[in-house]
């Protein structure tokens, strides 16, 4: 029998900037560069692994519970996605 283990949701996508491809995230547990991320919502299925951070415009290494962080997406995001640990 497999074990199951439950996805830590860290985070919920606030805004997405389509022409430089980033998404906003409002943190709910800390996020760090090299973690690997899985989005999901309604049209949104994807992983990838964080290659950086901004808080207020200035590359950071982690993001903090509260923050809302800026960080580079492989893929379109949208407002409401959540963001888990992969």
């Amino acid at each position: 029998m497999g074990v199951i283990t439950m996805a830590k949701i860290i985070g919920t996508v606030t805004h997405y900037y389509d022409k430089l491809g980033v998404g906003i995230i409002k943190l709910k547990s800390p996020l760090k560069v090299g973690d690997t991320v899985k989005f999901s919502g309604h049209k949104t299925h994807f992983e990838q692994m964080v290659q950086e951070i901004q808080l207020m415009h200035k590359d950071v290494t982690a993001g903090k519970k509260s923050q809302e962080i800026g960080i580079k997406v492989t893929d379109k995001v949208r407002d409401g996605d959540k963001v888990e640990l992969a």
